[in-house]
Formats: C-alpha cells, sequence, structure tokens
C-alpha cells in the first residue's frame, strides 16, 4: 500500500465491499498492466522506422542501377569507360589466376554498375539515401533546419520586400517550384530543358503561371480524350458505371 493509488483503490474497496467486480478489475489491471516508459518505446519506434527507410531507399537506389546497366545507352559509355580505364582488362587474367567465364562476367557487370553510379547523378525517389534524411536524423536535426528557415526567411523578406532586390536564378526557380507544389527532390527530378522553360516564360510571375497551368490543363484533356484508354472508360461510366439502374425482366 506505499503506492497512493493502490492505496485510494483499497480505502474505496473497505467503503465497497459490494462492487468486487470493480476491485477485481483494478487489481488484476495494475498487476498486469506492462511498466515501460513511454519515451523508450517512443525511440524504439522512430529507430525502427528510420532503419526501414534507409534499407528501403538502399533498395530503390540499388533497383535504379540494375536498370540504368541494362539500358544500352548508358550501358555502352560505362563499358567505354572502363577500358579507358584498363578495369575489364583485369578481369582476364591467365594462368593460375584464370577464372570462370561465369566469374568475369559477374566481375565485369559490377565495374560497370560502379561506374553509372560514381558517374550518373540520380534524382527524385531512386536517388542514392542519405542518413541524414532518415526520420530520427530529421528529428533530431529539426531545430537546426527551423533556425535555418527563419534565418533564410528573414533574408529573402530583406532583399526582396524591404530593398526591391531583382530574383536570381535560384530564386525564381524556388517561386515556380512553390507555384507547382512540387518537393524539392521533385523539382530536382525534371530535365534541365524544362526549367530553361519556365524560365524563359518568366513562371515566377503569377500571372504568366496561370496561364502556363490552364495550358497544360487543356494539353492533358486532348491527351485524355485522344486515349484509347479514356474512351473506353468514359463509355464504360455511360452504359453501365456506377449510378446507373437497370431492371431485366425474368
Amino acid at each position: 500500500l506505499q503506492d497512493e493509488e493502490t492505496r485510494k483503490d483499497y480505502d474505496y474497496m473497505l467503503d465497497h465491499p459490494e462492487e468486487y467486480y470493480r476491485h477485481y478489475y483494478h487489481y488484476y489491471s495494475r498487476r498486469l498492466t506492462p511498466k515501460v516508459d513511454v519515451r523508450i518505446v517512443i525511440l524504439v519506434t522512430v529507430c525502427a522506422i528510420s532503419v526501414f527507410q534507409f534499407f528501403s531507399w538502399w533498395s530503390s537506389y540499388n533497383e535504379a542501377i540494375n536498370y540504368l546497366a541494362t539500358v544500352p545507352k548508358y550501358r555502352i559509355q560505362a563499358t567505354e569507360i572502363a577500358r579507358q580505364q584498363g578495369l575489364l582488362n583485369k578481369t582476364k587474367e591467365k594462368g593460375k589466376n584464370r577464372r570462370s567465364k561465369e566469374e568475369i562476367r559477374e566481375e565485369e557487370e559490377e565495374i560497370i554498375k560502379d561506374i553509372i553510379k560514381n558517374k550518373i547523378d540520380i534524382k527524385g525517389g531512386y536517388q542514392k539515401p542519405k542518413i541524414y534524411d532518415i526520420l530520427l536524423f530529421q528529428i533530431l536535426l529539426a531545430p537546426f533546419y527551423l533556425c535555418k528557415y527563419m534565418v533564410w526567411y528573414c533574408w529573402w523578406f530583406y532583399c526582396f520586400t524591404i530593398k526591391g532586390q531583382e530574383y536570381g536564378v535560384e530564386e525564381k526557380l524556388y517561386i515556380i517550384r512553390r507555384y507547382m507544389k512540387m518537393s524539392q527532390s521533385q523539382f530536382d527530378s525534371l530535365e534541365d530543358h524544362q526549367k530553361d522553360t519556365f524560365l524563359e516564360r518568366q513562371l515566377w510571375i503569377r500571372e504568366n503561371y496561370e496561364v502556363y497551368k490552364q495550358e497544360q490543363e487543356e494539353e492533358l484533356k486532348k491527351k485524355m480524350a485522344m486515349d484509347p484508354r479514356w474512351k473506353r472508360y468514359r463509355r464504360w461510366m455511360k452504359n453501365e458505371g456506377p449510378g446507373r439502374l437497370t431492371f431485366i425482366d425474368d
């Protein structure tokens, strides 16, 4: 009875002995409830999610590398670089160090993949994972990111609102990305010629972006109208889709 909550239950039992089912419930609920620190549970959960994130991103990155190794354009370039560096000649050793064709083929494949990893900058969801992007480090670095954003916002307000300076290329692309509601990784995955088009059309100006957005919506509607799959879908919605009641006489 040293615990205050338990002592209250005991006093209540003495005052209300007829409520024995309630007494049993409180007794076993206190005995069987696991006494685990909530902070430990949260920490273990965050660590588990972070480990899953990291290995999942590594798997996606390796899938992208394996795919690029099968694309003739990148494979031919990587093979040529490997020959120039003399890496493929080392795999064809003779004498005691001679290996089977299968072993040579596997080693050459790894060399080509390594060159693709070093020469190609993969962006977007298949980019090389960074440990600072996982949930655990994002939580730990949240105060730093908040302070960094506040400093950046004050700089932006001072330069472009108070002093009225003209936007640079990076600032223009940032405004365009915000208009398009895209994340940094999504915007980085766009081709350079697309970004050049955005700048040529001055999409950092709201009016120009609205015109561009309307054009893209109209173009998408035309593509959907010409797409046979969408034609079948509209035909199905019109004839047999949800909302249509059919009465069949037996």
